[in-house]
């Protein structure tokens, strides 16, 4: 039996097989820190990977911002996860914020990231931890920590190096100037912009492209993708050929084949 997922700082849907987390933390412009919404993204991804039911995962933030990543003002206070010495802060950050790119890399399906608004510092980090980006046009990114004297300590440089070079994800971390949708669209940063009245709309289009693929299919796709940029093309091979003979053994290949033949 699945247990009922139970958010603090964030709600969670489902419709058509396409999960919807919406951080709701507009107060602090759904800062990641000084709220529980790092808990909240480890327990979706958890109730995600334990429920078969739910087959895309998008990704947004209720009001004008989409994350602003850390909470400056908590940054000011002593006795947060920002403070002490350096052992101190190292394993708040490792068992804190750090935790949010392991469960991204962990979640089973498909993630899309609706930018609604600001994306800046490791707000800016999460949407490049999911597999898709749609942005509002009003909406901005900023990798924006070397303002602030402190690095990308969520894994950022990981991920965004991977998305569009080296050179530029360099550029963009040095300077911590903001990108707008357009740019955004220009680099490959994001699949596409649209006005914010669309946003939403557009990001359950696309998931709802995917999700009605089928289910498991889905799934051993997206590890299948992981994979391929981490393993050598021997060892990938070796893994595909495994999982697609699971996928020929599987229901759902059967079911496919009995549709076509249909129309056949």
């Amino acid at each position: 039996m699945i247990k009922k997922l139970k958010l603090i700082d964030s709600k969670f849907n489902i419709e058509n097989k396409v999960g919807m987390l919406t951080f709701c933390r507009n107060d602090i412009r759904n800062a990641l820190t000084g709220s529980c919404i790092i808990n909240d993204i480890i327990n979706t991804v958890e109730y995600i990977n334990k429920n078969n039911t739910v087959s895309v995962l998008i990704i947004t933030g209720e009001g004008k911002v989409f994350s602003s990543g850390g909470n400056i003002k908590e940054m000011l206070k002593k006795n947060t996860s920002f403070s002490g010495p350096v052992e101190e802060v190292e394993k708040k950050y490792r068992y804190g914020i750090q935790q949010i790119p392991l469960y991204m890399e962990k979640i089973e399906i498909p993630t899309i990231a609706a930018i609604n608004g600001p994306a800046v510092g490791a707000g800016f980090d999460l949407a490049c931890m999911c597999d898709f980006r749609i942005m509002s046009n009003n909406a901005f990114l900023a990798e924006s920590f070397i303002d602030l004297g402190i690095i990308p300590g969520d894994g950022g440089a990981f991920f965004l190096q991977r998305l569009i070079g080296y050179q530029k994800a360099a550029e963009l971390t040095l300077t911590g100037r903001k990108v707008s949708a357009s740019e955004a669209l220009e680099l490959g940063l994001i699949l596409k912009k649209v006005d914010p009245n669309q946003l939403l709309q557009e990001a359950k289009k696309f998931a709802n492209e995917i999700a009605k693929k089928p289910k498991n299919t889905i799934r051993y796709t997206k590890r299948l993708l992981k994979m391929g940029a981490k393993l050598p093309l021997k060892e990938f091979l070796d893994f595909c050929a495994l999982l697609q003979g699971i996928s020929h053994n599987h229901k759902e290949h059967k079911s496919a084949l009995k549709n076509i033949k249909r129309k056949m």
